[in-house]
């Protein structure tokens, strides 16, 4: 992992340096848009209205507009800002586990100790476990003031932002104003389903099946030839000697005549090919599911 900001945790005055690391990562499929006429890549441009100019992320700047006027915000004005220079993440205060919002948690962070003792980190992390406390901080990251909840996990700090008090929207039906009679045999009945599910929550003998099914798709369209050449697709940077560079149209035409000879000709027929990768995701099913089904045993 790599440390994505560097401060020091305070509380009174005991001063805690730390590193921040982000605690989660995305684990789905990345994808990409394609032209679905002939497989050509899709890209988005920054394009300015004005002069009808592809601006570069370098020229760029925020503006706030409030229907009339124009304010333009320059990264000197944000880094100008004085939460923004801060990094310091201030505990404002200590507040029992159970009154935190499971619904006001956010983004989660790991809090690694930066300095040569971690004397005040490990104290303060032994006091929120004994005390059963969770300490409020607020701080600034990524150019905005945040509000977060600091616990413990194993023995690391764990920073998880909270959502603002007016970010969380009231939730108002009328329908359940409405009086509603609950038999006691319909609560005995629904309480003896809830006990028949019963269980220690252990989060590694659940997988995300889209995701296992969409590189099964994946990998069963490659291994039948159902796919374009990345680099013909898309072509290729020139070398420094002044390679020789593919044109992409050309490079379009090949890949799909190729595809379309694997699909016929002297090789299986369409429908057999499109019968073999309909069906190959259900043969690699059992490889892909094999390590889920070990650690739910």
């Amino acid at each position: 992992m790599r440390a994505i900001w560097k401060g020091a945790l305070t509380f009174g005055l005991v001063n805690v340096p730390v590193k921040v690391y982000s605690a989660t990562e995305d684990h789905d499929v990345s994808l990409h848009q394609v032209h679905a006429a002939d497989g050509g890549r899709i890209r988005y441009q920054r394009i300015c209205e004005i002069d009808g100019e592809v601006v570069p992320y370098a020229d760029i700047d925020k503006a706030y507009d409030d229907g009339e006027r124009t304010v333009v915000l320059t990264s000197d004005d944000f880094a100008a800002l004085p939460s923004e220079r801060s990094r310091e993440i201030e505990v404002v205060e200590f507040v029992p586990t159970e009154q935190i919002d499971l619904l006001t948690l956010d983004k989660a962070y790991y809090l690694e100790p930066d300095s040569k003792s971690p004397k005040a980190y490990v104290l303060l992390r032994q006091t929120l476990e004994q005390t059963d406390r969770t300490a409020i901080v607020r701080f600034a990251l990524r150019q905005k003031t945040r509000l977060a909840a600091l616990r413990v996990r194993g023995d690391v700090l764990v920073l998880q932002t909270l959502l603002w008090a007016d970010e969380v929207r009231e939730a108002t039906f009328p329908v359940l104003d409405e009086p509603v009679k609950i038999s006691s045999k319909e609560l005995e009945l629904s309480a003896s389903l809830v006990d028949s599910f019963s269980s220690d929550f252990d989060p590694t003998e659940f997988a995300d099946e889209y995701q296992q099914e969409l590189r099964t798709l994946i990998d069963a369209k490659l291994e039948k030839g159902d796919a374009f050449d990345t680099a013909e697709t898309f072509g290729e940077k020139e070398d420094a000697g002044g390679g020789e560079v593919i044109d992409l149209m050309e490079a379009l035409r090949a890949s799909v005549e190729k595809s379309r000879a694997a699909r016929s000709g002297s090789g299986p027929t369409k429908n057999d090919v499109d019968a073999d990768t309909e069906s190959a995701p259900a043969k690699k099913k059992p490889a892909k599911k094999e390590p889920a089904k070990k650690k739910a045993s």
